[in-house]
């Protein structure tokens, strides 16, 4: 039995790769996409997004909605797993997941996105889940009426406490540095709110507790004191990194781990292996440019498949 071969597989469904399912779609191409969920860092969103045209003021999560319908509109098959290796056998990629699949292609778009930085303390892997997230939008209401910490004093942490002052008792905002990245509005709504309190020159050293957390231990740099704050919540905002490891090996890298591709194309070193979006080198992290380099990618991936002689 000959095994099946797609056109196009795309991994990942965050802007870039659902605007890819999208074209592919349009484009007849026979197109699997594979991710673990829809969304990406934008189903995460606590705040408005204000500059995606021609909606508006939406939540993430709304967009993602709006943005999965369309998708799922189209004939492309849909596999919910992880992807854990990419080979390149002549013309055909082979794409390993977690699940235990092997899927075929002619060509791949990669368009996972970013993780988030890890603190790398003791506490953080043993207290996630139970106290430590990475996501207010999914966790924040479990605080309701608790004190709770957030690491980064950059406009992603400020956003985290000012969405989680409406939850949570008190917010401490941590920022390692002399004074917090944040500004406009996001820093003049923080300072306002009576619950939030900003601590500068804090360098987390552990998160503590039995079953649950019950405390964060920082160091004042300034005086270099240790210091114990009484929370039952962390949420670490300190910013994202490419999650490059199943294509490490096929695509050059930057200083910070994105992949090195294209200009116009975004196509890799490995012909027929595209990079859109925050996983790449380009310097703007935006969902309307993820969402255009989903589709322009596409579109090279389509003129790439149409000259292959197989």
């Amino acid at each position: 039995m000959a095994r099946e071969i797609y056109d196009l597989i795309i991994i990942g469904a965050g802007p870039a790769g659902m605007t890819a399912g999208i074209y592919a779609g349009r484009l007849n191409l026979k197109t699997l996409l594979i991710a673990k969920n829809f969304g990406g860092q934008m189903a995460k969103k606590a705040v408005m997004i204000e500059n995606y045209p021609g909606v508006g003021a939406i939540y993430g999560t709304e967009l993602v909605s709006l943005m999965e319908k369309q998708l799922k509109s189209r004939k492309i098959k849909i596999e919910t797993d992880e992807v854990l290796k990419i080979k390149k056998q002549g013309e055909i990629f082979s794409t390993e997941t977690k699940n235990k699949n092997v899927f075929n292609s002619k060509a791949i778009i990669v368009a996972t996105g970013l993780v988030s930085r890890l603190l790398n303390v003791p506490g953080e892997k043993e207290f996630l889940g139970r106290g430590v997230s990475y996501c207010s939008l999914c966790d924040g209401p479990v605080f309701q009426g608790k004190n709770v910490a957030v690491v980064g004093g950059g406009n992603a942490g400020f956003e985290t406490a000012i969405f989680l002052s409406k939850i949570a008792k008190k917010i401490y905002i941590l920022e390692y540095g002399q004074k917090s990245k944040a500004f406009g509005a996001n820093l003049e709504i923080a300072k306002k709110a009576e619950n939030i309190e900003i601590i500068t020159n804090a360098e987390v050293k552990e998160i503590k507790g039995k079953k649950f957390v019950d405390s964060l231990i920082y160091e004042d740099k300034k005086n270099k004191e240790i210091k114990n704050l009484a929370v039952e919540g962390v949420f670490v905002e300190i910013g994202y990194q490419p999650e490059t490891s199943f294509i490490e090996d096929m695509v050059d890298l930057n200083d910070k781990g994105a992949a090195l591709v294209d200009f116009e194309s975004c196509q890799t070193k490995t012909a027929g292996l595209f990079v859109a979006g925050d996983l790449n080198a380009g310097k703007f992290k935006q969902i309307v440019i993820a969402c255009g380099e989903g589709a322009k990618t596409t579109l090279y991936a389509f003129e790439y498949i149409q000259h292959l002689k197989i």
